[in-house]
């Protein structure tokens, strides 16, 4: 704060602890008497004008002493820190420094091991699944078994790959996926054909004009990302579009909307809020859920 807000705070605390003073003794002076002030409650309760009794005014007295000790020793006078130089940034970070410490000594019994080999760890699953329960349930549920929009991190199916280096670079770095809107690339029996191939993608039944026309829209417009056969490509987080497994849902209505309006998906990244080990122990138990 300013030099005068400074000195306005010291100014007005140093004349409330001399005014509480005044007030004190000067209410302690008199005799005891026997006259009261004319007030009377409940018939008989009177009440009389006499003085604070020495240990009532002597508590008082000390609890201003104590505040005279503790803005000495204590920031409270405006800029004048105390004698201690005590500051609660300064509490703060001495905590969170004895908390990294018991941290780093517990990811230290892990040394050079790596995600594949932490998975069959029983104390490195459980501290991954802590770090897991913290920092990704909110998006992927507490079982990991995700929602719509979310991956279900318990099965086979990794839009990036399900590596352990994999997951480690999903997580330390995020990812970002896009599905660009299509509405407008087609006509609506084109985008209904389309959307038909991919709902059934391996059903013998659907009809043949139906399937022909929709690869070819598919060719034109999805195959760059999706492959000539519809299994995706890891390298640009494109689905697997011919399994059962779908991010947004499988129906004809999820994935019509899917080609209209289009998809953006991110996984944010962790490394900012994560440390190596951290990261390490839970990439560690993200991929014993799968294997």
């Amino acid at each position: 704060m300013s030099a005068f807000w400074s000195w306005f705070v010291i100014a007005i605390t140093v004349m409330s602890m001399i005014g509480a003073l005044w007030l004190l003794f000067s209410n302690a002076k008199g005799k005891m008497t026997t006259e009261d002030t004319g007030h009377v409650w409940d018939g008989d309760l009177r009440e009389y004008n006499n003085p604070l009794p020495r240990w009532w005014l002597n508590l008082f007295v000390l609890t201003v002493v104590f505040a005279v000790v503790y803005l000495a020793v204590y920031p409270g006078l405006g800029n004048f820190g105390g004698q201690f130089g005590w500051t609660s940034d300064k509490q703060l970070q001495e905590r969170l420094e004895k908390v990294e410490a018991k941290r780093e000594a517990i990811f230290a019994q892990f040394g050079d091991q790596g995600p594949a080999e932490l998975s069959k760890n029983p104390a490195a699953l459980s501290l991954g699944k802590d770090v897991f329960l913290n920092n990704c349930a909110g998006c992927h549920g507490a079982d990991a078994k995700g929602a719509i929009g979310f991956p279900n991190l318990t099965d086979n199916d990794w839009l990036y790959g399900g590596s352990p280096e994999t997951i480690v670079a999903s997580i330390t770095n995020g990812r970002t996926g896009i599905m660009p809107p299509l509405g407008a690339t087609m006509d609506k029996d084109t985008l209904e054909a389309l959307v038909k191939t991919v709902a059934h993608w391996g059903d013998p039944s659907l009809d043949p004009a139906v399937r022909e026309k929709g690869m070819a829209q598919f060719n034109t417009t999805c195959m760059a990302c999706h492959g000539p056969d519809g299994k995706g490509n890891p390298m640009l987080g494109a689905p697997n579009l011919t399994d059962n497994v779908w991010l947004y849902g499988g129906t004809t209505d999820r994935i019509r909307q899917t080609l209209v309006n289009g998809r953006q998906g991110k996984m944010p990244a962790h490394q900012p809020l994560l440390s190596k080990d951290e990261i390490k122990v839970v990439a560690a138990y993200v991929y014993s859920l799968s294997h």
